[in-house]
């Protein structure tokens, strides 16, 4: 088993705090979506820390922000659940993080001679700073992340055309606003506000993100350092997660991920991120975008830090808690049988309950999933778990848990902040 790797400053790039401050404002700015109503930060907010608190989340279409948002039920009501958890952000500025998104659709890579695999292919704007910042512009240009339907707005519009034609929309929307215009100019050394590309958006971002989700002060991290101690049960649960339950085999290194794609057989649920020629809801995770058959029902090995705080669990959010979330990856066969829909946290929308939980009676797509499991059963005692839990929430964050500079108060569009 590998053994546990501190956090380092010489992980992270240096931070830009003009690019960052800029970034905080774009977060939570709904300018960036298509019909005003939505930003980054709705899905992964500070009073979440990161993340959002549901399985499937609503985005365009939605109101309120965490467990507590729900549907519209107006005349442009959302036509699907986003098909996959909303992950949490800790850490995603690391140099090691070459691979976003639960299938990895964002990835380093010479494929389009960019340097980047991404959705947009050779179309991807010049002058991204990072992956992360080409990771940001993505839930941009998403029909039911931010986006919107069709026919309600033009980025909606736009990216029917095809995917990059939205982002130059996005960044005179931003550029043509006399503080951000000026705040770009600053912060990018350019000669005027007309010069602001979605590139610079999307950088800003990426600095935002990175500076704010570091998380290196939890007690896991100063009992490496060697300036403070665990208690019995929790040095109990590291040696069982560095040991004899096999969790470090996926979730190793500095965060706790491999950044590997596994099959751990998730229960399936939920409008499934579908490609267009897939006849039912369903999601093949990796597979979809390698379109190699062995990486079917594959997803990218999350990071573990503030895991505590970041309930639901999996790349659909199938369980609530730690003890769940654990319980499956010991005997996933057994837990995939086993599983009820009442553990998922849905916002409420009855005319989508009909394909909510359809998945779960298609007997073959079930038995594909189950069968491309790649994680064996592991035996511990009811005692262990709670030792695997208590050491789990060692990887809270201390002050880091809340971010650096925060959510802000009022945003330059004068769009409301959730």
């Amino acid at each position: 088993m590998a053994d546990p790797v501190p956090i380092t400053q010489d992980m992270f790039p240096e931070i830009n705090e003009a690019q960052a401050a800029l970034g905080q404002l774009l977060f939570y700015d709904p300018i960036l979506s298509g019909n005003r109503n939505i930003s980054c930060g709705t899905c992964h907010h500070h009073d979440f820390f990161s993340a959002d608190g549901l399985s499937l989340g609503i985005g365009e279409g939605g109101i309120g922000v965490g467990p507590k948002r729900i549907a519209d039920t107006g005349p442009n009501r959302i036509k699907k659940r986003v098909p996959r958890h909303a992950p949490a952000l800790w850490n995603i500025g690391a140099m090691e993080f070459q691979v976003f998104f639960h299938d990895g659709r964002v990835s380093a890579s010479e494929d389009y001679g960019n340097g980047v695999n991404s959705p947009a292919e050779e179309w991807l704007p010049k002058g991204l700073a990072s992956l992360l910042a080409a990771q940001a512009i993505f839930p941009l240009v998403a029909q039911f992340e931010m986006a919107g339907n069709p026919k309600e707005n033009e980025i909606a519009g736009a990216i029917h055309d095809r995917i990059d034609a939205a982002w130059p929309i996005l960044a005179k929307r931003v550029r043509t606003i006399p503080a951000y215009g000026d705040a770009f100019v600053d912060a990018f050394d350019l000669a005027k506000p007309e010069d602001v590309t979605i590139a610079h958006i999307a950088n800003s971002l990426a600095a935002f993100m990175d500076s704010e989700w570091r998380s290196a002060d939890s007690p896991f991290d100063q009992y490496l350092e060697g300036k403070g101690g665990l208690s019995e049960s929790e040095l109990r649960g590291l040696d069982l997660f560095y040991g004899k339950a096999n969790c470090s085999s996926c979730h190793s290194g500095p965060f706790q991920t491999d950044h590997a794609f596994h099959s751990i057989g998730l229960p399936p649920f939920g409008p499934g991120r579908t490609r267009r020629f897939d006849p039912i809801p369903r999601d093949t995770g990796r597979m979809a975008e390698s379109n190699d058959l062995a990486d079917a029902y594959r997803f990218r090995t999350p990071s573990l830090r503030n895991v505590a705080l970041t309930a639901p669990y999996g790349h659909n959010g199938a369980y609530p808690t730690l003890e769940g979330i654990i319980r499956h990856h010991l005997n996933p066969q057994d837990a995939l049988k086993n599983w009820t829909p009442d553990l998922a946290a849905l916002p409420p929308a009855p005319w989508l309950a009909a394909i909510d939980f359809v998945i779960q009676s298609d007997s073959r797509e079930m038995e594909r999933v189950s069968q491309a499991i790649d994680i064996k059963p592991v035996n511990i005692s009811d005692e262990e778990i709670n030792d695997l839990v208590s050491f789990l929430k060692t990887l809270n964050g201390g002050d880091s848990r809340y971010g650096r500079l925060g959510r802000p108060k009022a945003v330059p569009s004068g769009l409301d902040v959730d």
